[in-house]
């Protein structure tokens, strides 16, 4: 069966899940048709017009890239327009183009993982962990009699689902007590009089997505006109996803040979920048792709001895360097992001029948010149 561009937009968004984008960002299917059928992927960080060429090219109709297109306010996509331009030629000649941006910096594996495994650091946690849990847990208070209607009712909206099991649930048996008022309409129990009612404690767990539906189960399942009930949004134990990565290196080495190392491996064209000693002893590397300085504060606090990342500002690095932070490593935006192609090329040619294309040609607006 051939496949088709919704397939694709599953694997990734199972990847780099599009909760975990930044609330500003703009991420996933940019244009093309969900049912229009992939054989052949490019992917790139920047969407250019060489890009779209190569794409062209190679016959591809699809174009993964990390960088949106479309970010900020746009009110036309004219062909008359820079970027107007590109989406008229991706979608003259049938390309779709979807984005991951800061979705795959979070993720795990994502953009700083690649970035590490290239640089030989190993054991990495994030510098900024962040949550990835989804899900909430469901408490409710059901008569007795009534709490298998209820849970059965959660279970048909998806409620009670853990890893491969279903209809998951705990219960215990208490004394629920309440004194309905005059404008109350009490499936048991009297006006004005405090009735004790032998109750199920019902407990389930729940995508968050489907917080509306399971509420909605939950109200039409219950006697109650007024259910009691708590929702609480469980905690991630793991804490693994989140920008940036910390970890050591495979054999410990100086500041001047690991900056070798990544100005050779990372193949940056605007030049790797070094703020300080090339002797000193290098154990323990914090990386994030793109830019970086707004972790300057979390990496000193982790204990990085360097961190490398990109477009480090004058103020930010002159701080850190007074307060004996990290030896700072800038190999620039583009190069510190151009591993997660190869990535993401890795796992959509591992999941799908298709075949998929870096784009290694920089696409790096900046350029070292040198004098002679």
């Amino acid at each position: 069966m051939p496949t088709t561009v919704a397939e694709v937009i599953g694997v990734l968004d199972s990847a780099y899940p599009r909760r975990l984008a930044e609330p500003w960002d703009s991420v996933g299917l940019v244009c093309g048709d969900p049912g229009e059928t992939v054989d052949t992927i490019l992917t790139c960080v920047d969407v250019t017009d060489d890009v779209v060429d190569a794409a062209i090219g190679m016959g591809a109709q699809l174009i993964v890239a990390h960088h949106p297109l479309l970010l900020r306010g746009v009110d036309s996509v004219a062909a008359d327009t820079a970027k107007g331009r590109i989406v008229h030629r991706l979608i003259r000649s049938g390309i779709a183009l979807f984005t991951a941006h800061t979705n795959a910096d979070s993720a795990r594996p994502g953009v700083s993982d690649a970035l590490a495994e290239v640089l030989d650091i190993v054991d990495t946690l994030p510098i900024e962990p962040r949550s990835a849990s989804v899900l909430d847990k469901w408490v409710v208070m059901v008569p007795e009699g009534n709490a298998e209607q209820v849970s059965e009712a959660m279970f048909a909206v998806g409620a009670g689902e853990i890893g491969e099991y279903r209809d998951c649930c705990w219960s215990v048996v208490g004394t629920g007590q309440f004194e309905a008022q005059d404008a109350a309409n009490p499936t048991i129990g009297e006006i004005g009089a405090r009735t004790r009612v032998d109750e199920e404690r019902l407990e389930m767990v729940a995508q968050r997505r489907l917080r509306r539906a399971v509420l909605t189960a939950l109200r039409g399942a219950h006697p109650y006109e007024e259910p009691a009930f708590d929702i609480l949004e469980l905690a991630d134990t793991e804490m693994t996803t989140g920008l940036g990565r910390i970890g050591r290196l495979r054999e410990p080495t100086t500041v001047g040979q690991f900056a070798e190392r990544v100005a050779t491996r990372l193949h940056t064209p605007s030049g790797v920048r070094v703020a300080g000693a090339g002797e000193t002893a290098v154990t323990t590397v914090a990386v994030c792709g793109g830019a970086g300085d707004s972790l300057l504060d979390a990496v000193a606090a982790a204990g990085a001895d360097v961190y490398v990342t990109a477009d480090l500002r004058h103020h930010p690095a002159d701080e850190n360097r007074r307060r004996g932070g990290p030896v700072l490593i800038d190999a620039g935006h583009w190069a510190t992001e151009f591993p997660w192609c190869g990535q993401v090329s890795r796992l959509l040619a591992g999941r799908l029948h298709v075949t998929v294309s870096v784009h290694r040609e920089p696409t790096d607006p900046f350029a070292v010149v040198t004098r002679s």
